[in-house]
């Protein structure tokens, strides 16, 4: 089996792309940045570019490279999301289609409880990010008759440049500030249980749109303290009350605005609406159609990471 991987310098993608060798995938590796994966043929390419000239033939593709930041200019997010997908499936037609999606385009505006896979797209987002996601999804399950998308949330692990540093960055002296009372449940996704996810799509003949999170749901409170407790830092979550917090996450946006700062600030109101309310997904059709058994959420080690 032959199969080609996008994101593959990145945190997601060099994770499918170890697991693939490790199964006797022939694997080609794509990515933006100069890079080295042991056992697959990298090659650099900016797919907002255009689709790849010479690409080779395979059999399957797992979509991962994509922006996921949740601050910067509309423009910039959709050319990625969108526009560098449209690239990948020009550039393999024909080939089974994995698209690694994100659980950001449910509704951001209520809360996100056990929620099947049809509750998505919906017509609005907080920002561009959600937005420009939804998009990819639809124009992957367009043109592609051969076609898995995936929808992780708030990936955590070894590599991990995202989740875990954004919460370790929060942290101030004693405390970790964190929006709602902590006691809702949260759905979370290990690495090792999306890649598990992106092989079983990739080798298998099931379609449709997949959650993949952990097992089961945790308590935000409890994953917090785990977080904490594993790095070995001496502070404990206090909790705002979600419209305060909301507040104060779109004041600190628009002075980021006015100051034209390149850097996006601490606080959003994208990871308030993650953080606040329930966030919670059904994996019963991926348990089911694609055989996907995750494991539990689990930060041992963390402080390795």
């Amino acid at each position: 089996m032959r199969v080609a991987v996008t994101g593959a310098s990145g945190f997601v993608g060099g994770a499918v792309c170890r697991a693939l060798i490790d199964h006797g995938v022939r694997t080609y590796a794509y990515g933006r940045r100069p890079h080295e994966i042991p056992g697959a043929a990298y090659r650099r390419w900016d797919m907002t570019l255009g689709p790849l000239p010479d690409a080779p033939a395979v059999d399957a593709v797992v979509h991962c490279a994509g922006s996921v930041t949740d601050w910067g200019p509309a423009a910039d997010l959709f050319t990625v999301n969108l526009v560098g997908t449209r690239n990948v499936l020009a550039s393999f037609p024909g080939a089974r289609f994995v698209h690694v999606s994100t659980a950001s385009v449910y509704d951001p505006f209520r809360p996100t409880v056990m929620a099947a896979e049809d509750e998505a797209p919906v017509a609005r987002y907080l920002n561009a990010y959600g937005a420009a996601k939804a998009a990819a999804e639809r124009a992957v399950l367009a043109a592609a008759r051969d076609a898995v998308v995936l929808r992780p949330h708030a990936v955590y692990g070894p590599g991990d440049t995202t989740l875990l540093p954004r919460v370790l960055s929060a942290v101030r002296g004693p405390v970790l500030p964190a929006a709602g009372d902590g006691r809702h449940k949260i759905s979370l996704t290990s690495v090792a249980n999306l890649v598990s996810a992106c092989v079983l799509a990739a080798r298998g003949d099931a379609t449709g749109v997949f959650n993949i999170t952990d097992a089961e749901p945790v308590v935000l409170d409890d994953a917090l303290r785990w977080i904490l407790a594993e790095r070995g830092i001496r502070a404990r979550p206090l909790y705002l009350p979600a419209r305060l917090a909301a507040a104060v996450a779109a004041a600190a946006e628009g002075a980021h605005l006015l100051a034209r700062s390149p850097k996006p600030p601490r606080l959003t109101r994208y990871a308030i609406s993650h953080l606040a309310v329930e966030r919670t997904l059904d994996i019963t059709a991926a348990r089911r159609v694609l055989g996907y058994t995750p494991g539990p959420t689990d930060f041992t080690g963390a402080a390795s990471w």
